[in-house]
């Protein structure tokens, strides 16, 4: 999804994403995805986003919201909020979006920190995206996570 034009595809997001990214060739610039999500008595609801950061220029951002029933196992939580970023990840790696994007910053931000319960999981989760080959950010520089999807998890 994307804030102004709503409801939009994985390729309307990477021509969107391109189109945005070519405006200022000379700009540097960063791809974050994070994942948040929030639980109710119905459900729980997921939000990934991605965000096109024009560094010290602004930045735009997409969100994918997915629901399942109640999860309330924050370890369980957790390691899907990080399934559902390194899952984008890979499905922008199949349509040959990351091939362009080589010499470019990417990163997964988790939502997980210090301070709370989420600290016990920071080694698992940290581990397994670099593991995987991606840079990983934790609280308070995962802005992807705890800032734009916690945004929409609301």
């Amino acid at each position: 999804m994307h804030p102004r034009k709503g409801q939009i595809t994985l390729e309307e997001m990477i021509r969107d994403i391109q189109s945005f990214m070519a405006e200022d060739e000379n700009a540097h610039y960063k791809i974050v995805i994070g994942t948040d999500s929030q639980t109710t008595q119905q459900q729980t609801l997921f939000v990934t986003a991605v965000i096109v950061h024009r560094i010290g220029k602004g930045a735009r951002f997409y969100t994918r919201k997915m629901r399942s029933q109640p999860l309330h196992n924050l370890r369980y939580r957790i390691y899907r909020e990080t399934e559902y970023s390194l899952d984008l990840m890979q499905h922008l790696k199949e349509k040959g979006f990351l091939e362009e994007l080589l010499d470019l910053p990417l990163e997964i931000h988790l939502d997980v920190g210090q301070r709370g319960e989420s600290r016990k999981l920071i080694q698992e989760v940290v581990g397994w995206v670099t593991a995987v080959g991606y840079t990983v950010k934790i609280k308070p520089d995962a802005y992807g996570a705890s800032a734009v999807a916690d945004r929409f998890t609301k």
